[in-house]
């Protein structure tokens, strides 16, 4: 199990930044799949499960990566770190 942001070291933690660039990269691409997946599905089948679905998980995603930035961006600021 991963330790908690505020038990890391400082090094730990610029490697957790270091990590969640790449993380970015791939969430953008999972969300731009799945806006794909839904505009593809309304334009041959219209308005479906499988417009809804990808719209699910993009809220999903968006919300989980917004947390997670959110949390690192505050214990970097409080540690003084870039």
């Amino acid at each position: 199990m991963e330790k908690e942001l505020s038990q890391l070291t400082d090094q730990e933690l610029l490697i957790k930044k270091k990590e969640a660039k790449s993380g970015n990269i791939l969430n953008a691409v999972l969300l731009g799949v799945m806006v794909g997946i839904s505009i593809y599905s309304t334009i041959t089948d219209g308005f479906g499960f499988l417009t809804v679905l990808p719209l699910f998980f993009i809220g999903s995603i968006a919300s989980r990566w917004n947390k997670n930035k959110k949390q690192l961006d505050e214990e970097l600021n409080s540690r003084n770190l870039k």
